[in-house]
């Protein structure tokens, strides 16, 4: 699947390096196509601060429903 900018996602692994559990939404602030496939994604606390950035795979996440 392709997703879009700013589509909402959660995470569907743990990422403990991150401080992130599966189930957090998130936000994709970019989209990579080389050299592979990949998602920038942005994760904000309850206040809607930023607490985590990071280069995701699409197998790591999936749409928010």
């Amino acid at each position: 699947m392709t997703y879009s900018l700013f589509d909402v996602v959660v995470l569907t692994e743990d990422i403990p390096a991150e401080g992130l559990r599966a189930g957090v939404p998130g936000a994709i602030i970019e989209v990579y196509s080389l050299p592979v496939e990949g998602y920038e994604v942005e994760f904000c606390d309850a206040e809607g601060c930023a607490v985590a950035q990071l280069a995701l795979s699409p197998d790591q996440f999936q749409l928010k429903k």
